[in-house]
């Protein structure tokens, strides 16, 4: 049952608006029996025929003494309904009683109305407070844990799984207050009107929450299938969407189409299976109910006929309508039940997400670094993405890199020249060994500042879908337009960017679709200029360009370059003929280290690779 309700520990922010909504639930439950109860006085007065002799007989008697009882209650209002009638007539009796039924119904739809007016906020707050815990969380959470999800999963976890979540909270609350209640203070009057009646109610009605528990007992599972495929395909949609130009290129429309069609059928089968085992809870159990009230009405009937109980005919009406109300609420909570399995799938999904193990934190007394003065120091470092791997990716790595030199990374795809590198700003970290910087273990430095200290450009121009001034801009807050301005043309983007449309102000459209490769790059090197950097990483930042724009790009590079420690990663080892060291990974491990011309007089690997590229 704790399990059941643990959905509402997302309302914690919201106590204020949740104690309202308990509280107008309440007066709802209230104003509903009471609405329905007063039609046992008005059925009295429709059906009886005493004259006033008779109704004065009955305020002679006087109120009689109380007790907890349906015999005081139908004593106590003959006494009143007598009175009225004799001072007023019955008409107006019964317009008193019509207003009165208004009155009540008037309050309990305000009731409602608030309830859900209260409601409304917690809704859209937890959904909003969710969004962005999962959103914060996935941006502090290890590159290596993206690799094992499928961003179309976690896209759908952060938008249908977290509605699920607010929608079964209303469900909830609900389940826990509303339609409980209702049915206890239904309950509560139906033993004031006959005790005897209600206990046939109290040993058949628990059929029907039987066959509820039954039906939805495997929606929870059922559940979590149908997520995982539609975070399925999500990832299949982000990734058409984005590969749209291979896609058509290699005429793999149908094979994509197929992929596609075959995921959807497959969770199409899954959706139905749920939504077919949750509809056929709510005509089940209403059915059930339904039975149990006829019979209760045919055991009522034959005790008014009798003349058993001391039940009237008017009080066994009003009996028999306050009951019909246990129907609806009984439905209610069936299909709350089922939406509250849906989204405990949900929940697990998300938990998934804001429990993942973080492990690149910052330390207790991280140090804060202000600025990079003299070496950054690899030692003895390893590292594999997956512990237990049969090998590292990194093996016993042993480097200085001094202040205000390029070190060049170079060797075959695979041999752990971006891994390394990503380990300065630890995206990733070490298994064994250290890196300092400045003599400082970077685990002891805070990350914000570790990573303020350096400046990345990847092979891959990485843009948002924002103006150009904004992108050169990221992750800076209020910078002069003269410095955007300064720093596109140092990366050799002033010019372009003048001729777009909008100048700076130009959006650039999804990952800068709307800029050409050698474009995008120049942007990003202008972006790293502008952060001014005193490390930069620059990861094979000009090999998929064509020779004009590697020209230009190269340039940019050369500028960005001067008076700071870079770390270039490079397949075309034309362009780092003239880095202070060059440094030769295979397999994991440094086997070449020195400059052009002292590893081509090794004619070691170095050697073979610049010679398989021809350059003369």
């Amino acid at each position: 049952m704790k399990k059941l309700f643990s959905v509402l520990k997302y309302t914690r922010d919201y106590k204020k608006y949740a104690v309202l909504n308990v509280i107008c639930n309440v007066l709802f439950s209230i104003f509903s029996v009471f609405s329905i109860a007063l039609a046992i006085p008005f059925l009295q007065l429709i059906f009886d025929n005493k004259d006033s002799a008779a109704y004065q007989a009955i305020i002679d008697k006087g109120l009689p003494a109380f007790e907890y009882s349906a015999k005081y209650l139908s004593s106590w209002a003959s006494f009143k309904m007598s009175e009225l009638i004799l001072i007023d007539g019955k008409a107006k009796a019964l317009l008193i009683i019509c207003i009165v039924v208004f009155i009540a119904t008037f309050f309990k739809n305000a009731a409602r109305y608030f309830a859900l007016y209260f409601l409304a906020p917690i809704r859209s707050g937890v959904e909003k407070d969710l969004r962005n815990k999962m959103l914060q969380k996935s941006l502090h959470l290890p590159l290596a844990y993206f690799s094992d999800e499928r961003k179309g999963d976690i896209m759908s976890r952060m938008t249908n799984d977290v509605f699920e979540i607010q929608w079964s909270i209303m469900q909830t609350l609900e389940l826990i207050i509303r339609e409980p209640l209702l049915i206890i203070i239904s309950l509560t009057s139906l033993i004031i009107i006959s005790p005897y009646l209600t206990l046939y109610v109290f040993l058949l009605l628990p059929v029907a929450g039987l066959v509820v528990a039954l039906v939805g007992k495997s929606l929870k599972s059922r559940s979590i299938k149908g997520k995982v495929m539609l975070g399925q395909l999500s990832s299949i949609i982000e990734e058409t969407l984005g590969s749209l130009k291979i896609i058509k290129a290699f005429t793999g429309e149908n094979f994509v189409q197929h992929k596609f069609e075959s995921l959807n059928q497959d969770y199409n089968k899954v959706s139905i299976g749920i939504h077919r085992r949750s509809d056929l809870t709510s005509p089940v159990s209403e059915t059930v109910v339904l039975g149990v009230l006829l019979l209760i009405l045919f055991i009522g009937g034959c005790m008014v006929f009798e003349g058993k109980g001391d039940l009237t005919g008017a009080e066994f009406l009003g009996y028999f309508a306050i009951a019909s109300q246990i129907v609806p609420p009984i439905k209610q909570i069936s299909i709350a039940y089922n939406n509250i399995q849906k989204a405990l799938a949900s929940e697990e999904r998300i938990e998934k997400i804001l429990h993942a193990e973080n492990n690149i934190v910052n330390a207790p007394n991280a140090q804060h670094l202000s600025h990079f003065n003299s070496q950054i120091d690899f030692n003895n470092v390893s590292f594999a993405y997956k512990k237990g791997d049969e090998g590292y990716v990194l093996k016993n790595i042993n480097l200085t890199i001094n202040a205000g030199k390029t070190i060049a990374l170079v060797g075959q795809s695979g041999s752990g020249k971006t891994t390394m590198a990503d380990m300065v700003p630890r995206f990733y970290d070490t298994d064994l060994g250290e890196i300092k910087i400045d003599g400082i273990n970077i685990k002891e430095i805070e990350i914000d500042s570790l990573r303020k200290q350096i400046g990345v450009v990847t092979q891959e121009s990485i843009l948002f879908n924002d103006t150009i001034e904004n992108n050169i801009s990221f992750g800076l807050n209020n910078v002069d337009e003269s410095k955007i301005i300064e720093a596109a043309k140092i990366a050799n983007a002033h010019n372009f960017i003048m001729e777009q449309p909008d100048g700076y102000k130009t959006n650039i459209g999804d990952r800068g679709g709307k800029l050409s490769g050698g474009q995008r790059q120049r942007i990003s090197i202008a972006r790293a200029i502008l952060k001014n950097p005193p490390i930069l990483i620059l990861d094979e930042a000009t090999s998929a360009l064509d020779t004009e724009s590697e020209r230009l790009v190269q340039d940019a590079l050369t500028n960005l370059m001067k008076n700071r420690t870079s770390i270039v990663i490079a397949h075309r080892l034309s362009t780092i003929i003239n880095a202070d060291e060059i440094v030769v990974l295979d397999k994991g491990e440094i086997v070449e280290k020195g400059n052009h011309n002292e590893l081509l007089a090794k004619n070691g690997i170095y050697k073979k690779l610049f010679d398989m590229q021809n350059f003369k």
